[in-house]
């Protein structure tokens, strides 16, 4: 199934209002389940760069992604913020390798182990890189993965404020 093919089929299951949780998207099971390099190789630069803004907050472009084919990058930002539910949207849509570049960002070893043993290489070096390796992070920018390596910045930036509002005493929470 080609990327075309691929966004017109979620595309049709993606006409629900984009405001609504993501779950609301289900993509065909006609939808085949990518490699390791298919999965991230596959995106234009463009992509890239509009799911590295879209991680930065930008609604508009986040809004883009899901109704132009690409869910799972938009998915992927309500997950990174730890929702559970596009979590489990991700592991359940053929996207195990983005909840473990997610979880790997949040210094979970086993998610890195698990990168680099099935072969996402690249997605095992943004999740270092997010979780604050700068070796990490210059191979990325010294291999040629500059794009990826704007995104795992912008991970890095959305984990740490988490990390910090949930660490600030002043801040009251369950209430």
């Amino acid at each position: 199934m080609t990327s075309g093919e691929r966004r017109m089929n979620v595309r049709r299951h993606s006409s629900l209002a984009i405001r609504h949780l993501p779950l609301a998207i289900r993509p065909s099971p006609l939808v085949t389940r990518y490699s390791p390099f298919a999965t991230m190789h596959s995106y234009p630069a463009k992509i890239i760069l509009a799911w590295a803004e879209a991680i930065s907050g930008n609604k508009d472009i986040r809004d883009w992604l899901m109704q132009n084919g690409y869910p799972e990058l938009s998915v992927f930002v309500f997950a990174l913020h730890n929702q559970p539910e596009p979590r489990q949207w991700l592991m359940d849509n053929g996207f195990p390798h983005l909840m473990a570049l997610i979880n790997g960002a949040e210094g979970k070893p086993n998610a890195i182990l698990w990168l680099r043993g099935n072969g996402y290489d690249i997605l095992e070096k943004m999740a270092r890189a997010a979780d604050n390796s700068e070796d990490a992070l210059l191979w990325l920018f010294n291999n040629g993965y500059g794009d990826m390596a704007t995104v795992a910045q912008r991970m890095r930036k959305v984990k740490n404020d988490i990390e910090e509002n949930n660490s600030d005493v002043h801040r009251i929470s369950g209430v």
